[in-house]
């Protein structure tokens, strides 16, 4: 995984502090915006803000967190990153990933219930315990068929030795040992049996029962039933005295982690009980028919192109789009040049007629999404138009007007690189979730292009009409 060797070096680097040439874990921050605002996110949160402070800077948070907890959540952040990129078009793979991922889930709820120093490491420690896996189903996939096979429903560990001549552990160490991660992390990796502490009892050996635990924890959560919930507390009673948690704490720090993990796999049983499931393929059946409905209204633009008129172009357009893409609202906005004014001209959908005569405002340059989208003459999805750090990027005359949208579309009407109008489309709360595919996007440039045809044929019939 050559993004991930390189990636690793520098964070390496940066947490030994070897500053002989450009590494420095600010440098290694700032190069990457996600793993920025990841960092910036954990130094505000409740376990390091100390009495409110506000932290800003990279290296600000670098100073509150240490290099060690930053460079614990870059390799976690990265090494998931580049699976997610390796992995082959095979179910097998995505659904070791994924385990790994509920596995980090649950080490970091567990390790924020041990006030952990670095809740990071214990993340980074859980995903490696299914490193030799995730490399086998990754890069193997015909043998880990064959021990699959080998073993049936049994534990697959067992057929690793036969079939490859190495444990699945063994792999996994390996691998990490190729890398150069730090020895605490390759420590961490080993597999531990529950019980009780041994008199030599340290942290390398507490992050491996963590990791061995929460490993064991995303195969019994995977499947979201009753068996497995209760496997977990039976974990958690076993691992209890090695970690130092009671087991009526590791079971509710879980169940954080089942709660997030519902919310953020995609491929999981847990993330996708039969209720969503069946709400998905409704979604999928609806989106469906609303392409054909794209994919006609387009084709009956393009038949009477030669002979409508641009209004009746935009017309078509907005009827297309919102009954294409199922619009709670849906409005057509025409620039008047010489009032200096975008004005609203036809609406379709809730209280749309109430709501066209208020929707005018100046063409005047405003720092907004909509004068971003027709200065970039570029079709603009808004996924949620309710984040708080996005309101400052909504005009007062949407915020008074359309407000109750959650999410809205902008496509904008350019000709000669001049703005000449725009169509908006929004959709509220019966529409919580909403995202656009490449080629619903693709049918509303195609829309779009064939309005502004018809404008900028208008235009030259006007330009050669007053030079008469």
């Amino acid at each position: 995984m050559p993004g991930f060797t390189k990636a690793i070096n520098a964070i390496l680097a940066s947490m030994r502090g070897e500053d002989e040439r450009d590494f420095s874990m600010t440098q290694t921050v700032l190069s990457d915006p996600v793993l920025t605002q990841k960092v910036l996110r954990l130094a505000n949160s409740g376990m390091y803000s100390a009495f409110g402070q506000r932290i800003s800077t990279v290296s600000k948070a670098i100073l509150v967190l240490g290099t060690e907890a930053i460079g614990h959540l870059a390799l976690g952040l990265k090494l998931i990153e580049e699976l997610s990129k390796s992995t082959p078009d095979s179910l097998q793979a995505h659904i070791e990933m994924e385990k790994a991922v509920l596995a980090g889930m649950v080490a970091h709820q567990v390790a924020n219930e041990a006030a952990s120093r670095d809740p990071e490491e214990a993340v980074v420690c859980s995903i490696l315990h299914s490193l030799g896996r995730m490399m086998v189903t990754f890069y193997l996939p015909e043998q880990w068929t064959l021990m699959q096979q080998a073993v049936g429903g049994a534990d697959i560990d067992s057929a690793s030795v036969a079939q490859l001549g190495l444990s699945l552990e063994h792999i996994g160490r390996a691998t990490a040992e190729h890398w150069g991660l730090p020895h605490n992390l390759i420590a961490g990796m080993r597999r531990v049996q529950p019980g009780e502490r041994g008199a030599d009892f340290g942290h390398d050996d507490w992050l491996a029962a963590l990791g061995t635990m929460s490993a064991q924890c995303a195969d019994s959560l995977w499947h979201g039933d009753e068996a497995g919930a209760e496997q977990v507390k039976v974990l958690a009673a076993g691992f209890a005295p090695l970690l130092g948690i009671e087991p009526a704490n590791i079971v509710g720090a879980i169940e954080k982690a089942k709660v997030e993990a519902a919310a953020d796999l995609s491929i999981a049983p847990l993330a996708n009980p039969p209720e969503k499931r069946a709400r998905a393929a409704a979604v999928t059946r609806m989106r469906e028919a609303g392409n054909k409905i794209l994919m006609s209204g387009v084709a009956d633009m393009r038949d009477a192109a030669a002979t409508a008129t641009a209004g009746q172009m935009v017309s078509m357009a907005i009827e297309t789009a919102y009954h294409g893409l199922s619009f709670t609202r849906a409005f057509g906005f025409l620039r008047n040049r010489r009032d200096g004014r975008y004005t609203a001209k036809i609406g379709l959908g809730d209280n749309a007629k109430t709501i066209v005569p208020k929707l005018a405002f100046d063409d005047a340059y405003e720092p907004n999404v909509f004068f971003a989208a027709l200065g970039s003459d570029r079709v603009i999805f808004i996924e949620n138009a309710r984040d708080p750090k996005f309101s400052s990027k909504l005009p007062p005359w949407w915020k008074d007007s359309l407000a109750e949208a959650r999410c809205f579309v902008i496509i904008p009407l350019c000709t000669q690189g001049e703005p000449v109008g725009f169509i908006y489309g929004d959709w509220d709360d019966r529409f919580p979730s909403v995202y656009l595919s490449q080629t619903e996007f693709a049918l509303l440039n195609d829309l779009r292009g064939l309005v502004v045809k018809s404008v900028e044929r208008r235009q030259l019939v006007e330009a050669v009409a007053g030079r008469a």
